[in-house]
């Protein structure tokens, strides 16, 4: 079973999110659901922090319709919530052993957060921190973001990575990503160490729209193989 975290702005009717929906759908079933705040989903956007309890209730679901095995596939904001809910919710947490995930894919993810790197990032950043960018994106991009800052800080994805061992661990990062450069993927391979996998994509960029059929069938076949 896959669970798919979309992106920022994303949400389960976007088209690009049907699309990794069917192409997993060859190797087992599938979960979506839409993170809070996005879409048709209820609440507000944290951008990564209380989203981790989403996709933990999300897990929890696929195992509630009977699959013992469940493999989150996060992309770019998505990307980071599998890691922190791989790394929460993991072997050495004792409780709410039904969130827990058999396997790891993160996509495009950010390996630390506050990044400004980029164009776009700066673009989010905005969305993110004005008033007018949150209005912008609540009417233009069907997300509602709350004008809260994060408190406390939530553990980072590089910070996540170390705690996800023994869970198998995907990593897949674009070369032409135009959100983050390659030491993000990089900073996470090397936090993960030899329990994770990385994959650089030649001509790739960035997140879901990027992602083509042929990545995402590896994905998958990876996904079965190590999830068991």
């Amino acid at each position: 079973m896959f669970v798919i975290a979309h992106g920022f702005t994303g949400d389960v009717d976007r088209p690009y999110v049907r699309r990794v929906a069917r192409a997993f759908a060859q190797y087992g079933g599938v979960v979506t659901f839409s993170f809070r705040g996005h879409g048709r989903s209820g609440g507000r956007s944290t951008v990564g922090d209380k989203e981790v309890l989403d996709l933990a209730a999300a897990v929890e679901w696929a195992r509630g319709l009977g699959h013992a095995r469940v493999v989150t596939v996060g992309f770019s904001m998505g990307g980071s919530v599998v890691l922190r809910h791989a790394a929460l919710y993991g072997p050495r947490h004792e409780g709410r052993t039904e969130a827990r995930t058999d396997a790891v894919v993160s996509v495009s993810a950010p390996a630390r957060w506050y990044y400004r790197g980029t164009a776009p990032m700066r673009r989010v950043h905005w969305l993110v921190t004005r008033r007018g960018g949150r209005l912008l994106s609540r009417y233009g991009l069907r997300t509602r973001i709350h004008h809260r800052d994060w408190d406390p800080v939530p553990l980072s994805p590089v910070e996540s990575v170390p705690l996800i061992a023994p869970t198998p661990l995907l990593i897949v990062h674009g070369d032409r990503d135009g959100y983050f450069p390659l030491d993000h993927p990089r900073m996470l391979a090397e936090a993960a160490g030899e329990h994770g996998e990385l994959w650089l994509e030649p001509g790739m960029g960035h997140a879901e729209n990027a992602a083509g059929e042929e990545l995402l069938a590896r994905i998958g076949s990876w996904a079965v193989r190590r999830a068991g």
